[in-house]
């Protein structure tokens, strides 16, 4: 019996290294990390393969056919409670129909009991009644596995100020949703020599290169995204927003976290001062506009006048309704 157990631990082990490695691995190099002779590896890719593990062959290396391969993972239920939680947000914020996240939704049910199972699937339901975008799905999938793979792209990407498309070619680094909605690539573009981000809604085509690429060590997603509002990094240096919250909102100001920079400090009315560092601001405006005649913004002076010329604007629109 302990023997069968080591053998099925070392199977799931040899699963996850091929998974884990997109370019593949030397039977010696299996071996190695599992310790044990280069026959009994061997043995154990056949015996994966038969049990239905889609695993490639290409000279001496091996590894897993990943959009084939079908993972398994088993959750306990707090773990399930929280991609419940996950799954909420996505389709709180999914603005397009993927077929691939309804058919992970509706398996992630199975691992959950009544009633959490059964919102799951009205989850999945409310996304699949949205139509379908093919060639969305198409650019996600493709990019999707040329991240995995470590392998370039090139994209026909349109501009959404001047509506121009340009084919440019990139080296994705992360996939990255935006609270607001939609979903942007974080990737390097050889066109500027510069890491950029870009919209999957605006990538109008993408095609693997055989060009391939390694993320740099020192790229992190958080410290990328730290001067960002949302998803916008900016090219100058982060900005000091100070925004005036009156005692009215301030309960809702307080009880979150609005961005990592962020220090508050509450007023003897009971109003609130925000203090946010921004990489840049265009993200923030429709979050401050939101608050109406509750904020106010103290600096910088630039967004302070660009707000207020919203104000007289929308004053005059309502002046002469």
């Amino acid at each position: 019996m302990t023997r069968a157990l080591s053998r099925a631990a070392r199977l799931r082990e040899i699963e996850n290294l091929l998974f884990r490695h997109p370019k593949g691995l030397r039977i010696t190099e299996i071996a190695a990390a599992c310790g044990v002779n280069r026959r009994t590896i061997y043995r154990d890719i056949d015996l994966l393969s038969e049990s239905g593990v889609p695993i490639w062959q290409d000279e001496r290396h091996y590894g897993v056919v990943r959009d084939q391969y079908l993972a398994t993972i088993r959750l306990r239920f707090h773990e399930a409670v929280a991609l419940y939680i996950a799954a909420r947000l996505l389709a709180r914020h999914a603005d397009e129909h993927n077929p691939s996240i309804v058919s992970a939704l509706n398996k992630i049910a199975t691992a959950f009991p009544e009633p959490l199972a059964d919102y799951m699937t009205r989850t999945a339901q409310a996304i699949e009644t949205r139509p379908v975008n093919e060639s969305y799905v198409a650019v996600l999938q493709e990019i999707a596995l040329a991240w995995a793979e470590g392998h370039k792209l090139r994209i026909r990407y349109r501009s959404a100020a001047s509506g121009e498309a340009r084919e440019r070619n990139i080296a994705p680094y992360t996939l990255e949703p935006s609270a607001t909605g939609g979903l942007y690539v974080i990737a390097h573009d050889d066109l500027s020599e510069e890491v950029r981000t870009f919209k999957l809604d605006r990538i109008e085509r993408a095609t693997r290169l055989a060009d391939t690429y390694t993320i740099p060590a020192t790229f992190d997603p958080r410290s990328h995204l730290a001067d960002a509002w949302g998803i916008m990094t900016g090219d100058q240096p982060p900005t000091r927003v100070h925004l005036h919250f009156s005692a009215a909102v301030a309960p809702f100001i307080r009880e979150r976290i609005w961005h990592p920079s962020q220090r508050l400090e509450t007023l003897g009315d009971g109003s609130v001062d925000l203090w946010v560092e921004i990489g840049d601001q265009r993200e923030m405006r429709p979050w401050i506009r939101s608050w109406g005649a509750e904020v106010e913004v103290i600096e910088p002076a630039s967004l302070r006048a660009d707000l207020a010329a919203d104000a007289r604007r929308l004053h005059k629109i309502y002046q002469s309704g």
